[in-house]
């Protein structure tokens, strides 16, 4: 049985998948391999779309969940933190338009925005996965 205290778990097994597709999606762009860019792009969008729901479904029920770690851990935590939800509120917008862009065969639009567009997405979900580890896991 699937319970609420696993979804931060899975948003963090969301948020690495969603790395990964945009690092193949890139290395297919690198390599001219249109079609398979696509596909990887879509993935890590839905991906990522399945991660929000995910997200703020835990949230609204359980709240914020405080940073229980001490000593030099507590500011490098926050370090990480503050600039992933940042940027976080940033990539949403970003991504979707970059994605419109795309499908609307904007392409040179498309290729400007995706270049500040990947890493910002790419830093979200990695930091995500770190903010995770550290939230759930750091010694007390």
């Amino acid at each position: 049985m699937f319970r609420l205290t696993d979804l931060p778990a899975l948003n963090a097994c969301l948020n690495a998948t969603s790395a990964l597709f945009l690092i193949l999606g890139y290395r297919a762009i690198r390599r001219l391999e249109i079609d398979r860019h696509r596909r990887w792009m879509i993935a890590a969008a839905i991906t990522s779309a399945v991660f929000l729901a995910s997200y703020l479904t835990y949230h609204a029920r359980v709240g914020s969940v405080p940073f229980r770690g001490a000593g030099w851990l507590r500011p490098v935590y926050y370090a990480i933190l503050l600039p992933h939800v940042l940027l976080a509120g940033v990539i949403v917008p970003l991504a979707l338009f970059t994605v419109y862009r795309a499908w609307t065969g904007k392409l040179a639009a498309h290729r400007r925005i995706a270049r500040v567009t990947l890493p910002v997405w790419l830093f979200v979900s990695l930091s995500g996965v770190v903010v995770f580890v550290m939230l759930y896991y750091a010694p007390v």
